[in-house]
Order: C-alpha cells, then structure tokens, then sequence
C-alpha cells in the first residue's frame, strides 16, 4: 500500500484548501490515518487523525477550522482547512498505521500568503 498527497497550492490568508490521500488499496484497514505538517526548520507536527469507527482527533491550533474525513470506498482521506493562517504554510503529509505498519505519503505544499 502506497500513500499520496495532493491538494496543496497558495492560498491567501483566511482562504480554503482540501488536501487528499489516496491509498493504493484498503486505506479502511488502516487506522488511524493522519495528517501531520512540517514547516522551514521546524519539526513535524500532527495536525489531525481519523479512526476506523470515524472518530476524530485534531491539534488544538486546527480545532474548528479544519475537518478530516475519509471515504473508504474511494480509498480516500481528506482533510478540509479554512481560514487558513500564514503561519500554516508548510508540507502536509498523510500518514497511516496499521499495527506495526506505519506509512507516510510523499508530501504536498501549502503556502498562505499574508
């Protein structure tokens, strides 16, 4: 099973993105599956995660303006950001565990421009 990342781009400050990850197969045996964020010179940072049974979890900094959400059919885990700030710029990344199997999507860009 491959991840990949998509959806990135630049956005003006307060503006929307939807990021996605798709997985080659059997994205709904992963759980939980999570998007993370590194920005210039900074650690990665988890951002959100979604579970199986479609419980969510979000970093306190996203609360409220962004939404993940998966559509297991499609092999699809999206993750929804409004209100953009541009301290968010950074590369996203998809992540996805399943027991002892942890996977990481190539990344993709997002810049919010002040």
């Amino acid at each position: 099973v491959q991840l990949q990342a998509s959806g990135g781009g630049l956005v003006q400050a307060g503006g929307s993105l939807r990021l996605s990850c798709a997985a080659t197969r059997n994205i709904f045996s992963f759980s939980p599956v999570g998007w993370f964020r590194q920005a210039p010179g900074k650690q990665r940072e988890w951002v959100a995660s979604i579970y199986e049974n479609g419980w969510t979890s979000y970093a306190d900094s996203v609360k409220g303006r962004f939404t993940i959400s998966r559509d297991n059919v499609k092999n699809m885990v999206y993750l929804q950001m409004n209100t953009l700030k541009p301290e968010e710029t950074a590369v996203y990344y998809c992540k996805a565990v399943k027991g002892p199997m942890t996977l990481w999507g190539q990344g993709t860009q997002v810049t919010v421009s002040s």
